[in-house]
């Protein structure tokens, strides 16, 4: 994943989380904050530490990163995201975690479907 495509800094975080709507289900939740001067949107990622030795959270935030790149022609633009792992991920394989964060992104109304 492309770098301009990541947050990475503290306080993008921060304004997120204050500033953003947040989705959950089980595994994830998802702050979604509207920025429609970017025409491609951001991810930010966290994984506790109380999830796992730093493998497992590798592992975990590589699921995600890969799922929103063969999602990212249905994913809205001009948005940016943070997602946060719950514990249930940690016992999930790709194709779980792709499908679980289908379903909070839909709860988003942030996924659109493509014709």
């Amino acid at each position: 994943m492309k770098k301009k495509l990541r947050i990475k800094k503290d306080d993008e975080f921060q304004l997120v989380f204050k500033k953003g709507e947040s989705f959950a289900n089980r595994q994830f939740v998802v702050y979604v904050l509207d920025q429609p001067e970017q025409d491609y949107f951001r991810i930010g990622l966290s994984v506790s530490k109380k999830l796992g030795n730093a493998v497992v959270r590798n592992q975990i935030k590589r699921y995600i990163r890969q799922a929103f790149l063969e999602l990212k022609e249905q994913i809205d633009t001009g948005k940016d995201y943070v997602i946060i792992a719950r514990k249930p991920a940690v016992d999930m394989d790709f194709a779980q975690v792709k499908s679980s964060l289908i379903h909070v992104l839909k709860r988003a109304k942030s996924l659109r479907y493509r014709k």
